[in-house]
C-alpha cells in the first residue's frame, strides 16, 4: 500500500509545512504505515488564520442564500465523491467501508443539506418599540474566524458538524483534524476547491500541540472542539484567557435504563447495537445498563447472546459490525481497563484482543460492578457495556446521574409515566425512549456537566456561532 505525504491546505491551496517533522498515519487494521502528516508550527496556523481572516471581509458579508447555495453545492459534492472519501476514511480508521458511507458520507451530505436551509432561518426579537420614541431590533452576525478541532471516532462527519453550522453563519474556518484521522478531511478540502471562496475553509495538520497554538491565537472569536474532558478544559482554560467563547462536546457514560415490563430480546438488541457500534467509539454509546432487579439475569443472558453475534473485522467483510480501535495508545487504554477491574467484576463475555493483528477488541458485557467502580464512572471508548440492577424508579434515577457527564440517556419502558417522569429527571443533555444513538440534524446534540457545553446540529448549533447584536433608534 502507498504511504500519503499529507500538506495543509490554506487559502484554497494544498502547501507544504514549514517544518520537517511529521507524524506516520497508521492503518488500525495491519498496523501499517499509510501517511505522514507533518506537525504543523506557529507560522503554518499564522498564515492559515490571516487567510480566513481576508476571506472573512467579503465571506462574511455574504447573503444567507449565497451561502445556502455554496453548502448544497458542497452536499452534492460529497455524495458524488463518496467512493474516494470512503477508502480515504478508511485508511486511517479500519471503519467497515458500507458503515462510513452510509453513516457518515450520506448522512453527512444530508446535515450540510439542513444547515443549508438553517442560513436562512435565523431568529431574533421582532423589531418594535420596547420604549416609547425608539425602534429596537436584533442582529444575529457572524463572530469571525473560528477554530476548530475534529476526533479520531468519526472524522468526516465530525468535520460536516462543525463547518456547516459555521458557514451558514457567515464565518470562516481553520480546522484541525486529528493526528490520526486526516484524510477525508483533506478531500473534504479539495472539494470546497471553487465551492468556497479561498481561505473561507483552511485546514491544518498535526498534534495537540498544534492544535494548542490554533485554540490560542489570538484572532479567533470562538475555539470549539469534539474530543475528550482532558482537551476540553485545556481549550476551555486557553479561550478563557482572551475571553474567547469556547464551544465543548465532550465525553460521555451513557446509562440505559431499563425496566422490568419490556421485550428483552428487543430491548437487549438495541442496547447491544447501541455499545459496540463503531466498537464502542462514541461519546453517545450506551454504556452502563441499569435494569431492575426483577429481570437483570434474563436481560444480562440476553446482551451476551447478541454480544456474541456483533463481531468485529475487516472493513470489506459484509458480517463486520464494527472495526478496530483507532490507534495503539487507545487500544492500551481500552485493555488497562479490563486489567484494573475490580475483583468483584465479572466479564460474561469479551473482554479480550480479537486477532493478532490490528486493533481489534472483543464485545464486552461485564457484572457485578458498584457505582464507584472506575468501569462504570469513567468512559472507557470501547466496546464495552457493564450492568448494574436497581429496586426501584428512584434508584434508577440516582444511579443514572451518578456520573460526572451528562451527555445522553435512555430509557426503556412500556409505561408512558415512566418516561415522562425520567425524561425529566434525568440529567443528559438527550433522552432516548425505547432506543439509543439516533439522531437527526433538526435536533440539537450536546450535553451538560462534563460533557461540555454548546449544540452540535439543529438551528441552535447554527446560533452558536453567531452574536448578538441590539440596535436601537430614536424617532426624533
Amino acid at each position: 500500500m502507498s504511504i500519503d505525504v499529507l500538506q495543509n491546505y490554506i487559502n484554497g491551496e494544498f502547501v507544504a509545512s514549514s517544518t520537517t517533522e511529521t507524524l506516520d498515519l497508521i492503518n488500525p487494521v495491519d498496523e501499517s504505515v499509510v501517511g505522514r502528516a507533518p506537525v504543523s508550527t506557529k507560522s503554518d496556523v499564522d498564515a492559515a488564520v490571516e487567510a480566513a481572516e481576508r476571506a472573512f471581509m467579503s465571506w462574511g458579508k455574504t447573503t444567507p442564500s449565497v451561502r445556502q447555495t455554496a453548502l448544497l453545492k458542497l452536499a452534492d459534492a460529497i455524495e458524488a465523491h463518496s467512493d474516494e472519501l470512503v477508502e480515504a476514511e478508511c485508511r486511517n480508521t479500519g471503519q467497515p467501508k458500507q458503515v462510513i458511507a452510509d453513516e457518515e458520507i450520506k448522512v453527512g451530505a444530508d446535515q450540510l443539506r439542513f444547515f443549508a436551509g438553517a442560513a436562512r432561518m435565523l431568529e431574533g426579537k421582532a423589531a418594535g418599540e420596547y420604549m416609547e420614541g425608539f425602534t429596537s431590533y436584533v442582529r444575529r452576525e457572524p463572530i469571525g474566524v473560528v477554530g476548530q478541532v475534529t476526533p479520531w471516532n468519526y472524522p468526516f462527519m465530525m468535520a460536516l458538524w462543525k463547518i456547516g453550522p459555521a458557514l451558514a453563519a457567515g464565518n470562516t474556518i481553520v480546522l484541525k483534524p486529528s493526528d490520526t484521522t486526516p484524510n477525508s478531511t483533506l478531500v473534504l478540502a479539495r472539494l470546497t476547491k471553487g465551492i468556497l471562496p479561498d481561505g473561507v475553509f483552511n485546514v491544518v495538520l498535526g498534534n495537540g500541540e498544534t492544535g494548542a497554538t490554533l485554540v490560542e491565537h489570538p484572532a479567533l472569536g470562538l475555539v470549539s472542539i469534539t474530543g475528550s474532558v482532558r482537551a476540553g478544559i485545556a481549550v476551555a482554560v486557553s479561550a478563557a484567557r482572551q475571553l474567547k467563547r469556547a464551544h465543548l462536546e465532550l465525553g460521555g457514560k451513557a446509562p440505559a435504563i431499563v425496566f422490568g415490563d419490556v421485550d428483552i430480546e428487543k430491548t437487549a438488541d438495541g442496547i447491544a447495537e447501541a455499545a459496540f457500534f463503531n466498537a464502542g467509539q462514541d461519546c453517545t454509546a450506551a454504556t452502563r445498563v441499569l435494569v431492575h432487579e426483577s429481570i437483570h439475569d434474563q436481560l444480562v443472558d440476553a446482551l451476551v447472546r447478541k454480544a456474541e453475534t456483533l463481531k468485529p473485522g475487516l472493513p470489506d467483510d459484509p458480517d463486520t459490525f464494527y472495526g478496530p480501535l483507532n490507534n495503539i495508545n487507545h487500544f492500551n487504554t481500552v485493555s488497562a481497563k479490563i486489567a484494573d477491574l475490580p475483583a468483584s467484576a465479572k466479564i460474561a463475555t469479551g473482554g479480550r484482543r480479537s486477532g493478532e493483528q490490528g486493533f481489534f477488541f472483543e464485545p464486552t458485557v461485564i457484572t457485578g460492578v458498584d457505582q464507584r467502580d472506575d468501569i462504570v464512572q469513567e468512559e472507557t471508548f470501547g466496546p464495552i457495556l457493564t450492568v448494574q440492577s436497581f429496586s426501584d424508579e428512584k434508584e434508577a434515577v440516582t444511579l443514572a446521574n451518578d456520573v460526572r457527564y451528562g451527555l445522553a440517556s435512555s430509557v426503556w419502558t412500556q409505561d408512558h409515566g415512566v418516561t415522562q417522569r425520567l425524561s425529566a429527571a434525568l440529567d443528559f443533555g438527550a433522552v432516548w425512549i425505547n432506543c439509543h444513538i439516533p439522531l437527526v440534524a433538526e435536533m440539537p446534540h450536546g450535553g451538560f456537566k462534563y460533557s461540555g457545553y454548546g449544540k452540535d446540529l439543529s438551528g441552535y448549533g447554527v446560533e452558536d456561532y453567531t452574536r448578538i447584536k441590539h440596535v436601537m433608534s430614536s424617532h426624533d
